[in-house]
């Protein structure tokens, strides 16, 4: 980062927050989308005080007092894209993307031989490499018989700003990208970067959700991934959210979070593998 101005080359400060407001800004992130940053304060000040000041706010102290008063869906967005960070990328995490290749494809498709409807939730989508690779997977797996199928993924992220990215489809891919998926599954745009194919996209629904809320789709799900979002929550917030997942599941459903994460002893749960669990 950067932190040279333009003028003069001046060193940017942050703007200060008080004790009592920074308390009141993380008790409402908390309750509201579940975000723990009780010990962020300097990521707090360093990554909100240009963007404040810009807007014209004198203070943190009249920042807060708009958001808590008014609850600006803006300013909250901007509140949300700023101080979390949307980081994913393509084949992150290959030993669950073979579990999910080579043991619950398999087992998908069994269950659903009839209906050939599946029902699969990437919750904290984020910049839409996930449910893609996903998506990938399940078409390599079913090969000519993809179109007799319904295997459209539900994806969702509070950051509009990720789902914007998501939508847009468009990557820098990682030389883990085997070469044949790379011809398959995307086209070559400028300066290197690659899109997604509009089969690739088509098979994926984005919708902003707040894993705080009730979890009330349509259908409940065969399998739940939420990698990597859980790493923000206090431990009774996980514990909620991992209840709410399992009652959304349906029986033998899954739920896959990342290997730097695991569920507390008391899951409702049952382990299968690293970062893997069955209902």
């Amino acid at each position: 980062m950067n932190n040279t101005g333009a003028k003069g080359g001046a060193v940017f400060s942050p703007m200060d927050i008080s004790d009592a407001d920074f308390t009141r800004l993380t008790r409402f992130i908390q309750s509201n989308y579940g975000i723990n940053l009780s010990q962020k304060k300097q990521l707090i000040t360093g990554r909100l005080s240009a963007t404040i000041k810009a807007k014209g706010y004198k203070s943190f102290s009249a920042f807060v007092d708009h958001l808590l008063h008014t609850k600006d869906e803006s300013e909250i967005t901007l509140l949300l894209d700023k101080l979390t960070t949307n980081y994913t990328f393509f084949m992150r995490e290959q030993e669950y993307l073979d579990y999910f290749k080579n043991t619950i494809i398999p087992d998908l498709l069994q269950r659903h031989q009839r209906d050939k409807c599946l029902s699969i939730w990437s919750a904290g989508c984020s910049s839409g490499e996930e449910p893609y690779n996903l998506t990938m997977y399940l078409f390599e797996h079913l090969g000519s018989q993809a179109s007799q199928w319904d295997t459209r993924i539900l994806a969702t992220d509070i950051s509009s700003k990720a789902l914007t990215a998501a939508r847009r489809g468009v990557y820098e891919l990682p030389d883990t990208i085997p070469p044949a998926w790379k011809k398959k599954y995307f086209v070559p745009e400028k300066n290197g970067l690659y899109m997604v194919t509009p089969q690739v996209k088509n098979n994926v629904i984005f919708q902003t959700f707040n894993l705080m809320d009730p979890i009330r789709f349509r259908r409940k799900f065969d399998v739940i991934f939420c990698r990597n979002v859980m790493i923000y929550f206090d431990q009774p917030t996980k514990d909620a959210l991992v209840r709410r997942f399992y009652d959304a599941t349906v029986p033998n459903g899954y739920l896959l979070i990342s290997c730097s994460e695991n569920l507390s002893p008391n899951t409702p749960y049952r382990r299968l593998a690293t970062a893997t669990f069955q209902k």
